[in-house]
């Protein structure tokens, strides 16, 4: 990444606490281009977008969108709609899972009540023979998503994995606490705006750590999900778990809905197996707004549709 690109992606993260590019993206985002990331408002939509991704060969998870629920009532309606959502995943036969956010199940209410939250999901998931992966969110919440994790494995919920930041300098270690879990990880470079204090401020380094933390991964056992579009990565997690004799069903590549598309059916026909991240639901804007910051010239693409309408 430039530094022009650097600059770009700090201002459009920063840019998600403005209201007026809030409301203004909020209102004609979906128009723009936020359609492109996001598989509808509705889940009967987003349904049967698994339903074409499943049909090309892909796995795929679904995220019903949101963070920051502050409210008891309104986290335990996001619960139910997850519960829905896994019902709806078993009743179509796909071969999709579950991602989430603990804030959007109250973690901000507190850790016990965001957890029974999820083990109560997590029993529902179990029941249908799924899995629910939780998602990393910014760096405040870090250790309450590890503790949390590390909490639901020990109680014996065997159906959970959650995602490991290489832009974070401690990621290493984490992965290192980690790793007598046996755990399922999904391995990222970090889409939130962090300190340099925590996080590594140039792409080169990310890169490296990335790499780093992938190989260390794989090797320890457990399940490894790559999650990139940077084909030098991927070529490069390829070679080396050809060279180690990693066998292909413990690992995985992991890719977002609309992204490099092309790219995730080469690789399933080459026999690797990849999962489509498919998020959908009325709260997008964050979501948008990170994809866009992860590639800046995704707005040339946004600008187009402006001018198009």
């Amino acid at each position: 990444m430039s530094s022009t690109e650097a600059v770009m992606r700090r201002a459009i993260l920063a840019a998600t606490q403005n209201r007026g590019v809030s409301t203004f993206v909020r209102r004609h985002g979906m128009r723009m281009g936020a359609a492109r990331f996001v598989a509808g408002e509705e889940i009967d939509t987003c349904m049967a977008t698994l339903r074409r991704l499943d049909a090309q060969g892909l796995h795929t998870n679904t995220t019903l969108l949101g963070e920051g629920v502050n409210d008891r009532q309104a986290a335990r309606r996001v619960v139910v709609s997850y519960r829905e959502i896994l019902d709806r995943i078993a009743q179509a036969g796909l071969r999709t899972n579950v991602a989430l956010k603990l804030t959007h199940l109250g973690l901000a209410l507190g850790e016990d009540f965001a957890h029974d939250n999820l083990a109560e999901l997590l029993t529902h998931a179990a029941g249908h023979h799924n899995f629910i992966r939780i998602d990393m969110e910014n760096y405040p919440v870090l250790d309450a998503t590890l503790r949390i994790y590390r909490r639901l494995r020990t109680e014996g919920h065997e159906n959970v994995g959650t995602v490991l930041q290489a832009y974070l300098y401690r990621t290493a270690r984490d992965l290192e606490d980690l790793l007598p879990l046996a755990p399922n990880l999904r391995i990222v470079k970090g889409a939130y705006l962090e300190s340099p204090e925590v996080a590594y401020p140039k792409k080169p380094d990310v890169d490296a750590n990335y790499l780093r933390i992938a190989e260390r991964a794989v090797l320890a056992g457990g399940h490894t999900c790559i999650a990139t579009h940077d084909e030098r990565i991927i070529d490069h997690m390829i070679a080396f778990t050809d060279r180690n004799g990693i066998a292909r069903d413990r690992f995985e590549f992991q890719m977002l809905y609309g992204v490099r598309p092309q790219l995730q059916l080469d690789l399933v026909r080459r026999g690797y197996k990849v999962l489509v991240a498919t998020p959908f639901g009325p709260e997008w804007y964050f979501f948008f707004m990170r994809r866009l910051a992860e590639r800046p010239a995704n707005l040339v693409f946004v600008a187009r549709n402006w001018f198009r309408r």
